[in-house]
């Protein structure tokens, strides 16, 4: 039987490089290598927009419409996390704080001097850790569906909401009717797919068991633990005067942050995006995308793209 996992796979590989796009490793240090998706030709004046995945799929899976989208107008980078993809080190750290530090000494590396981060869940918590760490890298983000810290109180109310007792259980499946629970969680009308298909899934996704269980247990965090940062941005501009979609949940706040959520998130709802929102600056504004869940940018990616589109040429602007 044909793997169509695999097929679409290597099908969707050679749309991203018809945009231009191609693949290369980034050695941190010794034993410490990121996978990225990145221009072909790195040598032009367009912006630099960092797409961030979050915790299942790796980057090119998860932020393929928008990598098809962007890829003519930014310079698009699309990275796999450290045990995503074909990122890896012999380094014990499984921090949120680590991952920021390699992506932001990688980005370096790739001589990339400003950049806007557009993270989703995982990423979006990476992305607000990497702006705190690297002011004068991270012109903006963009965050969606996520939480700037995962906090006791936090990762117990989003796992009572979705019935599991641990991360782990959800977010590392073992079985294909496991696969198809957590894509049912994550979004607001996952279409039904053939029993094989989430096999292959499982199989080809969901290989990391050991590693990911690390990265779980040391994302979460007490609530003793956690502060809000300063972020070092530009000052804060004034908001477009045209209105906003209505389907569009967006924040903007001195610190540059944007924040785009799914109305139906059921991991992180709309009271964690309320938060999100009081935490990142009080005159931000709150609108969300109707009828889509955590996979807010799978689900309904036109609408997401165009929203994503405007924030980014109004970051540029500002």
């Amino acid at each position: 039987m044909v793997n169509f996992f695999s097929v679409y796979k290597s099908l969707l590989h050679g749309a991203v490089k018809l945009v231009g796009m191609t693949t290369q490793e980034v050695e941190i240090e010794p034993g410490t290598i990121l996978n990225f998706w990145l221009p072909t030709q790195t040598t032009n004046n367009k912006p630099a927009v960092v797409f961030l995945h979050g915790f299942g799929f790796n980057g090119i899976l998860t932020w393929q419409f928008q990598v098809l989208a962007f890829a003519k107008t930014y310079s698009v980078y699309v990275p796999d996390f450290l045990f995503f993809g074909g990122s890896i080190t012999d380094r014990p750290e499984r921090t949120v704080e680590f991952q920021s530090e390699c992506m932001g000494k990688a980005l370096r590396k790739l001589g990339v001097e400003r950049c806007t981060l557009v993270g989703l869940s995982y990423g979006g918590t990476v992305a607000l850790k990497m702006a705190e760490m690297y002011p004068d890298l991270v012109e903006s983000v963009v965050v969606t569906c996520s939480v700037m810290a995962l906090t006791d109180s936090v990762s117990n109310a989003a796992l009572h909401r979705v019935g599991f007792s641990s991360w782990v259980d959800y977010l590392l499946p073992e079985t294909a009717e496991r696969v198809k629970t957590l894509l049912d969680v994550a979004s607001y009308s996952f279409p039904r797919l053939p029993e094989f298909i989430y096999k292959e899934i499982l199989e080809k996704m969901f290989n990391h068991e050991r590693k990911g269980s690390e990265l779980l247990k040391a994302l979460v965090i007490s609530d003793r633990q956690f502060t809000i940062p300063r972020y070092q941005h530009r000052a804060q501009h004034e908001l477009l005067n045209t209105p906003l979609s209505s389907a569009l949940l967006i924040a903007l706040p001195s610190s540059k942050v944007y924040i785009l959520w799914g109305e139906n998130d059921f991991i992180f709802d709309m009271e964690t995006a309320w938060n999100l929102k009081e935490q990142v600056g009080q005159n931000a504004t709150l609108k969300a995308i109707e009828k889509a869940g955590h996979l807010v940018n799978l689900e309904r990616p036109c609408l997401y793209n165009r929203e994503l589109k405007r924030i980014l040429a109004y970051a540029q602007q500002s």
